[in-house]
C-alpha cells in the first residue's frame, strides 16, 4: 500500500462545559486528503483545492504534524500529500485538527501503524501548536479516536473514549465571518469565580454520565457553560437568539463550537435535528448573515479510508 485517499471529520471542541477537554467528531462534514509513498525524505504539500492555505511544509498544519511523527521514524523514504479543503479556516469546526490528525493518521497507515491514537494525537497537536499558538488536543482527538473523547490529561497525555448514544444528532451553523482560534482564547479570562468552576465540574460530570448511561435529559441539563460561553458569545452575531430558537425547537443544548463562530446543538433523533437547523436557519435570514449548517449524527469510527 503506497497511497491512502481519507475522509477526515470536522470536530465539535468544548461541547459547552468541557473547555479544552471534550469533544465529538461529525459525520457529513469534514475535508478529504490523498498522502502517497514517494522516494525522496520529507514531506511535500503538492496541492491544496478548496480554500487559499500555504503549501510550504513548515508553515502548514498537515505539514507539521507529518514531520513531527517521522521524527520518531526511521525511514529511507518520504510522503507527498493532497488536501481537499472542505472544512473553512476559523470555523470553529476543526478544520487545522483535520488536515493534522489525517496527515498522521495515514502516514501511520502507511507506516505499517507503528504508533497508537495516543501518540498520533501528540503528533498532530503539533499541528494545533502552528494554527492556534496552543498545542491544544479536544479536536484532534475526537477526529483520530472517533465518538465523544475526554482529555484527561495534557501532560502525559490521557485520552479516554465516551460512549456515544445512538439517537444523538449534531446541528452547526456556521455564519460567514471569521473567529480566529488565538484572537478568542485572548479574551478568556484567566481567573474564574470559585461558583462557576464548581457548576461546570458538575456539569462536565453530568455530561460524561448522561452519555454513558444515554440519558437524554441528563445530556441536555449539562450542556451549559458558565465561563467561555458568555464571554465568547459577544464575537458571534445573534447567538442568543441562535440558542433560543434551538432550544425551542427541542434541542437538548446548544453551544458555541470550539472558538466560533460555529453554534452547534445535540439533539435525540434526526427528526428534531432538522428542525433546529431551520430554527437557526430562520435567525440569520432574518438578520442578513449568510452561513453553511450541517446535521450530522455522531461519527463513531473517525477518520475514514475512502480508496
Amino acid at each position: 500500500m503506497n497511497e491512502l485517499k481519507i475522509f477526515c471529520p470536522a470536530t465539535i471542541a468544548n461541547v459547552s462545559c468541557g473547555f479544552d477537554v471534550l469533544g465529538l467528531a461529525l459525520d457529513t462534514v469534514g475535508d478529504e486528503m490523498t498522502i502517497r509513498k514517494v522516494s525522496k525524505k520529507g514531506v511535500v504539500i503538492t496541492k491544496i483545492i478548496g480554500q487559499k492555505l500555504p503549501l510550504e511544509t513548515l508553515n502548514n498544519v498537515a505539514g507539521v504534524a507529518a514531520l513531527a511523527l517521522l521524527a520518531e521514524t526511521e525511514t529511507d523514504f518520504g510522503f507527498e500529500i493532497e488536501i481537499d479543503k472542505r472544512i473553512k479556516p476559523g470555523s470553529g469546526i476543526g478544520s487545522s485538527a483535520a488536515s493534522s490528525a489525517g496527515a498522521v493518521w495515514a502516514i501511520n497507515e502507511l507506516l505499517g501503524k507503528p504508533f497508537g491514537n495516543t501518540d498520533l494525537v501528540r503528533f498532530a497537536m503539533e499541528g494545533e501548536r502552528l494554527a492556534t499558538g496552543v498545542a491544544h488536543a479536544d479536536n484532534v482527538a475526537p477526529a483520530l479516536f472517533g465518538g465523544f473523547t475526554l482529555v484527561r490529561s495534557s501532560q502525559p497525555l490521557d485520552i479516554i473514549s465516551i460512549n456515544t448514544p445512538s439517537e444523538l444528532y449534531a446541528t452547526v451553523i456556521h455564519p460567514q465571518i471569521e473567529v480566529k482560534t488565538s484572537d478568542a482564547r485572548e479574551i478568556l479570562k484567566t481567573n474564574i469565580p470559585l461558583k462557576d468552576a464548581i457548576k461546570q465540574w458538575g456539569n462536565v460530570g453530568g455530561l460524561i454520565s448522561g452519555l454513558y448511561t444515554e440519558d437524554y435529559d441528563l445530556i441536555g441539563r449539562s450542556l451549559e457553560d458558565y465561563i467561555i460561553e458568555p464571554i465568547r458569545s459577544i464575537l458571534i452575531p445573534a447567538y442568543d437568539a441562535v440558542k433560543q430558537n434551538s432550544l425551542k425547537a427541542g434541542a437538548l443544548g446548544c453551544g458555541i463550537s470550539g472558538s466560533g463562530p460555529s453554534i452547534f446543538a445535540l439533539s435525540k433523533g434526526e427528526e428534531t435535528a432538522i428542525k433546529v437547523a431551520e430554527s437557526m436557519k430562520s435567525v440569520y435570514e432574518k438578520v442578513g448573515i449568510d452561513y453553511d449548517i450541517h446535521i450530522s449524527k455522531i461519527n463513531k469510527q473517525g477518520i475514514k479510508v475512502l480508496s
